[in-house]
């Protein structure tokens, strides 16, 4: 069976997770990308592997995807877990038609602002929030607000925290409205109110009738005006009204078809969005699932972007308990010492450490996760155990910036 993946940069969820996936599935993967020389595909061997294949393509293109396909092999599946590409995937699917996530699903979970809007139109939840498109005069657009302070101005379509900012007034808000529109000429911007409270995600699976609820994180962020995420523990189960409410808002949205990842807070017991990524957590958080609940996950995924049905009740493994760590940059520079990849044991907690930097690279100061140095994956049958051999670990490491 025929796979494409539309991907941009390299990720660990597409080389680590999907493609070996596919490999076990049988599957042939054509993965098309706008930056096909940064895609080594490694095999069984480290060689190149036979049944993976990269293709240049103008991925954010939904026409020039439909086109590489149609003069390429007939497709039994198009899968993206970038969020950037996930309407061109889900259009191009139904083009051929094959299952997809549904292409208004991926543009309200994508544009934030869309997302607000919809919400509040379905009555599913009202959050204040305002979009500041790229042709407004920003002065004027903001003075013409009444912006409930505190609050959050982000990219309309922005990802993994980059470019979001608590702004406690007025001019400051201006001051980081200007920031972001240095740094990302002609991008759509959105001011909405701050929701306060402690941060989680539900990671939801679904196939064409049956929506499966895999727990979530609860994740640990920097103090603001930035919100880089520290730690992500994991939540087997979260309380069943904060549960329903987050569902019923993703079934608003049209969210079903394969892995999505939703980041709320709870606040005084109600459970707020604050963003849907349709796509399966990242930064080795959809490595730690897997491993935990002993469920081939990646598999499942690709499985129900086939057709396949998922099982009425995933067999996951009871009990147990995990965190993923990111120990981050406080300071631009080049680094010059760093632990290595490590896999380790202490009696029943496994430890896995994985590097993010080379060591000899020189970064600037992102505020983002494009400031972590590594990923610290630990699973163990008690979050006693878990969070005692983490915190163990991480205060034995070294990690040295010099400017």
């Amino acid at each position: 069976m025929q796979l494409y993946l539309l991907a941009l940069n390299p990720t660990e969820s597409v080389t680590l997770g999907f493609l070996p996936a596919a490999r076990r599935l049988g599957l042939h993967v054509t993965l098309l990308t706008d930056r096909p020389k940064e895609h080594p595909v490694p095999g069984r061997d480290g060689a190149r592997d036979a049944d993976v294949e990269v293709l240049g393509c103008d991925v954010r293109d939904v026409a020039a995807v439909i086109a590489r396909i149609s003069g390429h092999r007939s497709p039994d599946a198009v899968f993206t877990n970038s969020d950037h590409l996930q309407m061109q995937a889900a259009l191009a699917a139904e083009y051929f038609g094959l299952p997809d996530k549904g292409w208004r699903a991926a543009l309200r979970t994508k544009d934030k602002a869309e997302m607000r809007r919809h919400l509040t139109a379905e009555g599913a939840d009202t959050v204040w929030a305002a979009e500041i498109a790229a042709e407004d005069d920003l002065p004027s657009r903001l003075r013409a607000l009444e912006v409930p302070f505190p609050c959050v101005v982000k990219p309309r379509e922005g990802v993994a925290s980059e470019d979001v900012f608590l702004a406690e007034d007025g001019d400051g808000l201006a001051r980081r409205c200007e920031e972001i529109r240095e740094r990302r000429p002609g991008a759509a911007l959105v001011v909405e109110e701050y929701l306060p409270g402690e941060l989680h995600t539900i990671e939801t699976l679904g196939d064409a009738s049956r929506l499966h609820d895999l727990g979530g994180f609860h994740t640990l962020l920097s103090p603001p005006p930035h919100f880089i995420e520290h730690r992500m523990t994991y939540t087997r189960r979260h309380p069943a009204a904060v549960r329903q409410s987050v569902l019923t808002q993703l079934g608003a949205l049209g969210v079903g078809l394969g892995a999505c990842h939703t980041e709320f807070v709870v606040n005084d017991g109600r459970a707020r969005i604050i963003e849907v990524n349709y796509r399966a957590v990242g930064d080795q958080g959809d490595l730690l699932l897997a491993d935990l609940l002993g469920i081939p996950l990646f598999e499942y995924i690709l499985a129900v972007h086939l057709g396949d049905p998922l099982p009425s009740e995933l067999p996951v493994r009871a009990g147990g308990a995990a965190r993923v760590d990111y120990p981050c940059a406080d300071r631009c520079g080049t680094l010059t010492a760093a632990p290595g990849a490590s896999d380790t044991h202490e009696a029943d907690v496994h430890l896995v450490y994985r590097p993010l930097r080379p060591l000899g690279e020189r970064h600037d100061l992102y505020h983002t996760n494009r400031d972590y140095l590594g990923a610290l994956r630990t699973t163990g049958p008690d979050q006693q155990s878990v969070d005692r051999a983490a915190e163990n670990f991480l205060a034995r490491q070294r990690w040295e910036i010099v400017p």
